[in-house]
């Protein structure tokens, strides 16, 4: 017997990443529940994507992945300066 599906062939895209910058914790609680101004600019920029690919993206659902991250501080602990062998 032999298989004869069709293979689909995949086609690595790059993603598109967006930078909200700096957000208040309500505007980010707001995202995470799908709403609020954060999570109109994310679905913009989806139908912004859907337009480039143009017929590409007919049938085609697009996810957007939304990455959260907050930067260290490089600032040091005191009880760190104080007791640097603790660590």
């Amino acid at each position: 017997m032999t298989d004869e599906t069709p293979e689909k062939s995949t086609e690595m895209t790059q993603p598109i990443i967006i930078d909200l910058g700096k957000q208040k914790a309500k505007a980010l609680k707001a995202l995470k529940d799908g709403e609020g101004k954060l999570w109109e600019d994310v679905l913009t920029v989806v139908e912004e994507v859907k337009e480039m690919l143009g017929e590409d993206a007919e049938g085609k659902v697009i996810i957007p992945v939304v990455m959260v991250y907050e930067k260290k501080s490089k600032r040091q602990r005191l009880d760190k300066l104080i007791f640097p062998a603790l660590r």
